[in-house]
């Protein structure tokens, strides 16, 4: 094995992915391929923990699911001791199919239905993130015909914008998440809990966006919401246990991406907390993240056959793939940019720039506006790299395409995490026409 321009390359030139020819993935799984280097999700992991450990403080790292969820990501997760954030029925009823630790569950949301509570309650999951007055009436009505007790903590908007896109910030206070910490909502939510026999209030959580490269939004959303926990200790006696500060720990996508270490963020929030309660009669809180992008980000590469090549003099070369928004809608959603290669001509000099085209029938279909890659030829392999959160997750079956297999490798193995649909998997909940034509 190579490197060459940063990539990993075996003898024959090929991209190697967790030591596995990515070319031979292609022919062993088809394309479009998901392929997840486990290695690099591990590291990641624990990098979060070690970080708190060497900081003394009582921490939970819980995996931010709706970035990519199934049966074997969740066992993965567990492996290394991370708790687990879902936000919907379907996320929790993988997460119990893939039998991880309830008390390690956290349950998101800003809608979550009756049906949805009581699947949580009738799990005893470790906690509920409430979200609004309606989730608290309803799980007030929940476990007290059920007699059973609830760890929750309350989701806020405490004010703070990060540098992201509009589209996925929600730490302002015009969101459509938590109890507005600035006009005296999360007072009141506070007020409708904190005594209730059957809600156990552990804490608050906040989220103040996606992609972020910085630690300042962080720690304002700390200091807010420490100052909050301790104003409630000084009126009511009362002691919040745990500050969660969500996740949003950016990735780097392109060269002019610059994330942190995952080390930095951790410590930078760590000290803000520790300076707010020191002098205090305020216990330290137990701190809770949830990174979900900076864990599988960067640790997927989708891999595509090259098909259909358009040329427009003095316009652009359009190179067309057998995936696109259907298996990532990331670039036609927000304008998400991605690096790429042909995995099979990693070491061939550059020649044209290539506009990278999806299959589906919209014009946005574009994942890639411009790049520049060795000639191109249909057969060759595309992959494109850190398409690991929210490609898979957002998946459809638009135009009805099959949505894609996943991989995982690791150390040179192996093995198929989510199989590739069929064309009978697409129509089987479909059902014929009864009603007679007038």
């Amino acid at each position: 094995m190579v490197m060459i321009s940063k990539h990993a390359v075996n003898k024959k030139g090929h991209l190697l992915l967790g030591g596995i020819d990515s070319i031979e993935l292609a022919k062993t799984y088809g394309t479009p391929l998901f392929v997840y280097d486990l290695s690099l999700i591990r590291e990641r992991a624990r990098a979060f923990i070690n970080t708190f450990k060497e900081q003394n403080v009582q921490a939970q790292v819980a995996y931010a699911s709706k970035a990519f969820s199934s049966v074997a990501m969740y066992q993965v997760m567990n492996q290394e001791n991370l708790s687990l954030d879902v936000v919907s029925a379907g996320e929790l009823y993988t997460a119990l199919k893939a039998g991880y630790p309830v008390e390690r569950i956290h349950f998101h949301g800003n809608n979550k239905s009756k049906s949805e509570l009581l699947l949580a309650l009738e799990h005893n999951i470790g906690c509920i993130v409430v979200d609004n007055f309606y989730e608290i009436e309803l799980l007030k009505e929940l476990t007290t015909e059920l007699n059973q007790k609830v760890n929750i903590l309350l989701r806020v908007t405490p004010g703070v914008e990060a540098h992201t896109h509009d589209y996925i910030t929600t730490g302002q206070q015009d969101s459509k998440f938590g109890f507005d910490l600035l006009n005296g909502q999360a007072d009141r939510a506070f007020q409708e809990v904190y005594q209730d026999e059957n809600i156990q209030l552990l804490g608050l959580h906040c989220h103040i966006g996606s992609q972020i490269f910085e630690t300042v939004g962080f720690k304002v959303a700390a200091e807010k919401l420490i100052k909050k926990m301790i104003a409630w200790y000084n009126e009511f006696t009362f002691q919040c246990t745990v500050l969660n500060l969500g996740g949003g720990f950016g990735i780097k996508y392109t060269d002019e991406d610059t994330p942190l270490e995952p080390s930095v963020y951790v410590k930078e929030m760590v000290i803000v907390v520790k300076n707010l309660v020191a002098n205090t009669d305020f216990a330290m809180p137990e701190i809770w993240i949830e990174p979900g992008r900076s864990l599988v980000g960067d640790a997927g590469t989708s891999l595509y056959t090259i098909g259909a090549e358009k040329e427009i003099p003095n316009v652009r070369n359009y190179l067309a793939v057998d995936g696109g928004m259907s298996d990532n809608i990331r670039p036609a959603l927000y304008g998400a940019l991605y690096d790429a290669v042909i995995a099979n001509k990693i070491d061939e000099k550059i020649e044209k720039e290539y506009t990278i085209a999806g299959k589906c029938c919209e014009s946005g279909d574009k994942l890639i506006d411009h790049i520049s890659l060795p000639k191109a030829e249909a057969g060759d392999i595309l992959a494109m790299f850190c398409t690991g959160a929210y490609g898979y997750a957002m998946a459809s079956n638009y135009n009805r395409l099959t949505r894609p297999a996943v991989v995982f490798v690791e150390h040179a193995n192996h093995q198929l995490a989510v199989k590739r649909e069929t064309l009978e998997d697409i129509v089987h909940l479909d059902l014929p026409l009864t009603m007679e034509k007038e």
